[in-house]
């Protein structure tokens, strides 16, 4: 019986196509999708996540979607502890879990078992570091937690900032705490990934955009700030948004935001291909 409803994951970068394939094997094996993807969690933010609409689910059940304010915290402990929470509810009621995404961390994390230290974010601490140049964080991060620096890219400021905020609030280094682990949920499951060839990739990718852009991701993200978000805020940090809202702080055009925009989703996507090379067993498809 558990060998019929066990996991499956689904994993690939950006515009690969993942959410498409997800509800066609949600409809033939009788399950349930688990998002994995660390902005879609956020409500309002539709547009530049490229969340499904209700009507686009074809009545298949999404979890993990619309579940925090673009200024509350999610983890990658938040993570794994739902996913876990819910493969299991759907188990008894005999439904496959599909986890689709493209957040490599919270894959390897579910598959693995890796428990990450659930700290929240301390807001005073945060502004300090943010005052900080990018060297000077990178040096300190280097020096509490020299594994961790190797992983992170030197521009990631995002990363960079948590680890260090990690380090401080518990006084152990995020790579130390991540070696706690949790009941490991790779036996039974099955990857399958998808990665089209490059070039219709990158097709793909520049068509979301443009696509992004006619329905609204501008005044998606100005409406977002209208109501008081901050840009400060680790979701308005997330690709697409970052991008938008340098283009309505006048810094950009229209068009150095929508060229900035693709030639960074584009670069995103191969950091998401690094992370899934790392996986094992991955039924790896072109389409």
């Amino acid at each position: 019986m558990a060998a019929e409803i066990s996991t499956l994951v689904i994993l690939g970068p950006t515009a690969a196509g993942k959410s498409a394939f997800a509800i066609e094997q949600a409809q033939k094996l009788n399950g349930e999708i688990i998002s994995a993807d660390s902005m879609q969690v956020y409500r309002g933010m539709n547009i530049g996540t490229a969340k499904l609409a209700e009507k686009e689910r074809q009545g298949i059940p999404h979890h993990l979607i619309d579940i925090r304010n673009p200024d509350e915290e999610w983890t990658v402990s938040d993570f794994v502890r739902e996913a876990i929470r819910i493969s299991g509810e759907l188990a008894i009621r005999g439904k496959r879990s599909i986890i689709v995404g493209g957040t490599g961390l919270y894959l390897w994390a579910f598959l693995k078992g890796y428990s990450f230290p659930i700290t929240p974010a301390d807001k005073d601490l945060r502004a300090k570091l943010e005052k900080e140049d990018l060297p000077t964080l990178y040096a300190q991060l280097s020096t509490v937690d020299a594994l961790s620096a190797k992983k992170i890219h030197p521009n990631d400021k995002k990363r960079i900032i948590r680890a260090l905020e990690v380090f401080e609030l518990t006084g152990k280094s995020i790579s130390e705490l991540q070696e706690q682990r949790t009941e490991n949920t790779e036996h039974g499951a099955r990857i399958i990934g998808l990665n089209p060839p490059r070039e219709e990739l990158y097709a793909r990718i520049e068509q979301r955009v443009d696509d992004m852009i006619k329905k609204g991701l501008i005044e998606e993200v100005r409406g977002l700030l209208e109501k008081g978000c901050s840009r400060e805020l680790n979701s308005m940090q997330a690709l697409g948004y970052k991008e938008t809202i340098e283009y309505l702080a006048g810094r950009w055009d229209k068009d150095k935001m929508i060229e900035e925009l693709k030639k960074r989703t584009r670069n995103f996507a191969k950091r998401q291909m690094t992370w899934f090379r790392r996986f094992e067993n991955v039924d790896w498809r072109t389409s």
